[in-house]
């Protein structure tokens, strides 16, 4: 569970989070949509640890957040956060590097070791596992970022765009198909930003949509739907984010 009370944060002197207060409960995938440069990197990258927000508090699994050492410590034993790029160390191999997040994170050495073998058959990067991680493309280097979250098996799961970074269509299903098993069947808790609607609208249980470091809208995709008559989420983020984009696109055209 992720509690988000009453956050700020700024850069130099321009605002980037306003008063955002959000609950994302145990058991459910939320995931936060909007415009680039809405904040919601900037949101995650709070969440997940890397930011210490200007004012407000974070809350996960009822333990706050930089408050002291020992609170740290226990909200990172159980939170992943995968940001949009992850760096990898130059020469390990990508089993090396599972195994090491794999141990970090406390899992017994025989349980991760077969974890690696399922996750390489899963996302096709059995021929590559045993090489060195600078040799990968962009899509194998995605495959093992989802990958080292997957390995780590905690509780609450913070993944900024999971589905972009040149993942193939299979990668993309399979993903998304863990992420919703994992909140719905396991009780883990999965924030992630996703700028496609059509990848969110199957498995999210709520939508956020920020606006100019603003939450100006939550809830289930259907409910998002009805309560703005729209057909599709994609229509719902038309109506908040771009409203005139309609007239401004056909201007354009003719």
């Amino acid at each position: 569970m992720i509690d988000v009370k009453n956050l700020w944060h700024h850069f130099q002197i321009k605002p980037i989070l306003k008063d955002i207060n959000l609950t994302i409960n145990k058991g459910e995938l939320l995931c936060i949509m909007g415009s680039n440069g809405c904040g919601k990197s900037t949101l995650l990258s709070t969440i997940g640890g890397l930011i210490n927000p200007l004012k407000g508090e974070v809350y996960v699994n009822e333990i706050k957040r930089w408050e002291s050492e020992e609170n740290e410590m226990a909200v990172r034993k159980n939170l992943y956060y995968l940001p949009y790029e992850q760096y990898f160390p130059i020469f390990p191999t990508g089993r090396e590097y599972l195994y090491t997040v794999g141990d970090i994170y406390g899992i017994d050495s025989f349980q991760v070791l077969e974890h690696i073998e399922s996750l390489a058959k899963l996302y096709h990067f059995e021929k590559v596992i045993d090489s060195s991680i600078t040799n990968y493309s962009t899509g194998q280097k995605k495959k093992l970022a989802i990958a080292s979250a997957l390995i780590s098996e905690v509780d609450t799961f913070i993944l900024d765009e999971p589905f972009s970074g040149g993942l193939d269509s299979s990668a993309l299903n399979v993903t998304a198909r863990i992420l919703k098993e994992l909140a719905d069947n396991k009780d883990k808790t999965v924030l992630m930003a996703v700028p496609v609607p059509e990848l969110v609208e199957p498995i999210a249980d709520r939508v956020a949509i920020m606006h100019e470091g603003e939450i100006i809208a939550c809830d289930s995709p259907a409910n998002l739907c009805k309560e703005n008559n729209c057909e599709t989420l994609n229509d719902v983020l038309e109506h908040y984010l771009n409203p005139d984009m309609e007239s401004i696109l056909e201007g354009y055209l003719k």
